[in-house]
């Protein structure tokens, strides 16, 4: 009797936790890591200018002063350390698995892996974008733009450059593709599979399974966006299957994570497109959207379209190819 109820727990052949409660264990590790590093560090700082402001030894001002630049990094940076902090400890303590399988093993594959998940999602909003001018959709309204609502360091000096803000973007997606790779395909994926691969499932069905669960996890958690809808948040449950297909082809987040980084930056910052229901800031191309928000997404983005699945469909049948001629075969 004993024995059966530890094992609802623990996986006697594995040593250790079962997936369930690791899934459970790991987000309690990023719920510990974002009050360290991002919930006590705003109330910190919060605490700190009201004191100053009270005091007199800041101007009422104070708070706008800052800039979102550096507002966005250290958010990226929070982001990144409380999710691949999270897989990291859980990973040392609780699957008893290394770092690198997660899907880093940064060796010579990996990266060229992830040049071509660069090039991908790249390509792809490059298309949607050639696509929607051609319709006549896109009227461009200007080009090279910085945002005018980022407020400046000091009254006396201007708001930030075009090159520091692109940068800043850059930086912001970098951070993004990695974290959200991190967490939903590195680790909700991987433990999911494990925990699902049982009789009748097999271990494909466990992948099939995970890989549906998961992305769907990743399109709730972007249902609170702005614009968003319950399209945009099916379409971004599709979008998480085609993150995930180059992990559970290579079992490597290297395409996932490029591909990730460069349809959000190009998406935003090149082509002037809203991002998941928000605007990106500083963008190469400025564009007045126009045509059917069915077929465009309208205010959340060309993830929210028709548009957007066609890309994701060519951006599967791409990855496949390219995994076919990399390894000469393509499985799960």
């Amino acid at each position: 009797m004993v024995k059966t109820i530890l094992s609802i727990f623990w996986n006697g052949e594995q040593r250790r936790l079962r997936a369930f409660w690791r899934l459970g264990l790991h987000i309690a590790f990023m719920m510990v890591l974002g009050l360290v590093f991002l919930v006590i560090p705003i109330v910190v700082v919060t605490v700190l200018v009201s004191v100053g402001r009270g005091a007199g030894l800041l101007p009422e001002t104070f708070p706008g002063s800052i800039s979102s630049a550096m507002n966005d990094l250290f958010l990226m940076g929070a982001e990144l350390i409380v999710m691949v902090g999270a897989a990291w400890l859980a990973g040392l303590f609780i699957d008893r698995r290394r770092f690198a399988d997660f899907g880093v093993h940064l060796n010579r594959n990996w990266w060229i892996d992830f040049a071509f998940g660069l090039a991908l999602g790249a390509v792809l909003m490059g298309l949607i974008f050639v696509a929607e001018a051609g319709a006549g959709w896109i009227t461009v309204t200007g080009t090279l733009q910085s945002p005018s609502s980022d407020p400046p360091l000091a009254a006396s000096l201007p708001a930030l450059s075009f090159g520091v803000a692109i940068l800043s973007a850059l930086l912001r997606f970098i951070g993004m593709g990695i974290s959200e790779e991190f967490l939903s395909r590195g680790y909700h994926l991987k433990n999911l599979a494990e925990g699902l691969s049982f009789r009748p499932i097999g271990p494909k069905g466990a992948i099939i399974l995970a890989t549906l669960l998961s992305s769907s996890v990743f399109g709730v958690l972007h249902a609170n966006n702005p614009n968003a809808t319950l399209i945009s948040t099916l379409n971004l449950i599709l979008a998480g299957i085609f993150l995930a297909l180059g992990y559970v082809l290579t079992g490597e987040l290297a395409i996932p994570i490029g591909m990730h980084i460069t349809w959000n930056f190009f998406q935003g910052n090149v082509f002037g497109f809203p991002v998941s229901g928000t605007q990106a800031g500083a963008t190469f191309v400025a564009i007045d959207q126009g045509g059917n928000n069915l077929i465009t997404g309208g205010n959340f983005g060309p993830e929210a379209g028709l548009i957007g699945i066609g890309a994701m469909i060519l951006g599967g049948i791409l990855t496949v190819l390219w995994v076919r001629i990399r390894y000469g075969r393509v499985d799960l």
